[in-house]
């Protein structure tokens, strides 16, 4: 989606932008290439630079309540200063690259409920910034996410929600300066023996971070939440009997098992139990069983709308 819009903060006859993304589909870690077109006014406009940033709606606590703003998490000068002749067309290429512990916002080309991630372009002119060039991107999860998605999915777990908590997880090793929350709702054999489930990534080159925190209005915990914190290798995953070591942590809680359970799974720091499908397989049926259970058919559009519209000004 490109958004076509004069810069209005230069006034009536100022040059035009538009951002044109040739992979505005991506993963943690990957890059996003594309091109910003410009097209000169009514009059010479010296640009003193072009910068994109990666955006995405972050929650932030405030009193009793929550509010949402836009929080940018990566950021890239592409073009120094320059003279854009009148009616003079120009084009800049550019390579964005995505951070590791980057959110997740589309599975199997369907936008996940809560979460919309962008681009957005600044041009500055006479110490004048438009941040008015806005373009959707979509973030699949690595396999070795999807495969942890895909294993709740398998319990009988049902996706209610995702978006972004701003602040740092305790006892992680975190870049960013907030992490996402995907949460599930327990069905079937955990109905009413567990609370809802938040599971957080935090990716590096290496391997993943994973946090799950298990509700305590289940009613079955003590005054504080479930914790499971563990760390494991992106190769690993891929050959790691999810649904047994989850399976085996959901069921210590529905056995009133005690309240924290922090530190490391050890199965899976050591690599887990080996079998199951192989990456082939995943990016085929496990794409498609994680799409069934976690996307809603809100349209691109719709989610613009949402979640940046208005947003523009209100970044934290």
């Amino acid at each position: 989606m490109v958004f076509k819009r004069m810069l209005g903060a230069f006034g009536v006859g100022a040059p035009s932008v538009d951002t044109v993304l040739s992979t505005p589909r991506t993963q943690p870690g990957g890059t996003l290439r594309g091109e910003v077109r410009l097209k000169g006014g009514d009059f010479d406009a010296q640009i003193e630079h072009i910068t994109l940033g990666l955006v995405a709606r972050v929650e932030i606590e405030h009193g009793d309540g929550e509010h949402g703003g836009l929080g940018e998490f990566a950021r890239l000068q592409v073009s120094g200063p320059f003279t854009l002749r009148q009616g003079e067309e120009r084009v800049v290429d550019f390579e964005l690259p995505v951070p590791w512990e980057a959110p997740i916002s589309e599975i199997g080309g369907q936008p996940l409920t809560g979460m919309a991630v962008g681009v957005r372009t600044e041009l500055a002119i006479a110490k004048a910034v438009d941040k008015g060039d806005l373009d959707m991107v979509a973030i699949e999860p690595l396999p070795s996410q999807l495969r942890i998605l895909e294993a709740f999915l398998g319990l009988g777990f049902g996706f209610k929600s995702a978006d972004l908590e701003a602040g740092h997880l305790y006892g992680v090793h975190q870049e960013l300066p907030f992490y996402q929350e995907i949460e599930f709702y327990p069905t079937g054999r955990y109905a009413g023996r567990v609370g809802e489930v938040e599971v957080t990534f935090v990716a590096d080159p290496a391997g993943l971070a994973v946090v799950l925190e298990a509700d305590k209005r289940a009613g079955r915990f003590s005054s504080n939440d479930a914790i499971g914190r563990f760390h494991v290798s992106h190769q690993d995953a891929l050959h790691t009997d999810w649904a047994a070591e989850l399976g085996r942590w959901l069921d210590g809680l529905a056995q009133y098992a005690p309240a924290h359970h922090g530190g490391h799974y050890g199965a899976v720091h050591h690599g887990g139990h080996h079998g199951g499908p192989g990456l082939g397989a995943v990016a085929a049926a496990g794409a498609a069983g994680v799409v069934g259970g976690l996307v809603a058919g809100e349209i691109v559009e719709e989610v613009v709308e949402e979640f940046f519209e208005g947003e523009g000004g209100d970044d934290w």
